[in-house]
């Protein structure tokens, strides 16, 4: 092998050699819609957990392929702190999430209130609250609670509205905007 081509590097090489990564900066997409029809070639997701102290840059998906030592590492973020159970978190609400960020064009990460709920913490949360759905879709791994401080709720679920790959909650009283894959709908203020 010459020095010449040991100094040639292909795109999907470098990629690969941080992919597994957590990165500070990484290329943005062009637009959600677009992201989300597949377009792009690295999928991104930034949370942190005030729950646990943890947090997550992670690129997730390279040029058409979810990597997946990546997406354990969101699953095991995304597990219900309370119970310490985590399960495959469905990666159309990732990608939702995802698109919605890069949207925003915000540096700041999410801040992750409620990924994946066993099934006892929703039992318990519904005790408590009139706004826990009794079939949530948080016990399938295919909802997440988030926030940031320099996006309003309603920026950050007109953003994520605005990818129609699921379902966008305001909670604009608690400070929070769920995202969700399943049927394309809103509500909340």
């Amino acid at each position: 092998m010459t020095q010449e081509s040991l100094l040639k590097f292909t795109r999907r090489g470098v990629l690969g050699a941080f992919a597994a990564t957590a990165l500070t900066a990484a290329p943005t997409y062009s637009n959600a819609a677009g992201f989300l029809r597949g377009g792009g070639d690295i999928r991104r997701i930034r949370m942190y957990s005030g729950r646990t102290g943890e947090s997550i840059d992670m690129i997730y998906w390279i040029e058409g392929k979810y990597l997946k030592d990546a997406l354990k590492e969101v699953n095991h973020f995304m597990r219900d702190w309370r119970t310490g159970t985590s399960i495959r978190m469905d990666t159309r609400t990732i990608d939702v999430m995802a698109a919605a960020h890069n949207l925003m064009d915000a540096s700041e990460p999410y801040m992750l209130l409620s990924g994946y709920r066993s099934p006892q913490t929703n039992a318990m949360l519904r005790a408590r609250s009139s706004g826990v759905a009794k079939k949530s879709l948080h016990m399938k791994g295919q909802a997440a609670d988030l926030r940031m401080k320099g996006r309003s709720v309603s920026q950050i679920a007109r953003a994520a509205a605005s990818c129609s790959g699921g379902g966008v909650g305001r909670y604009s009283g608690s400070n929070f905007v769920h995202m969700d894959c399943g049927q394309v709908r809103t509500w909340g203020r």
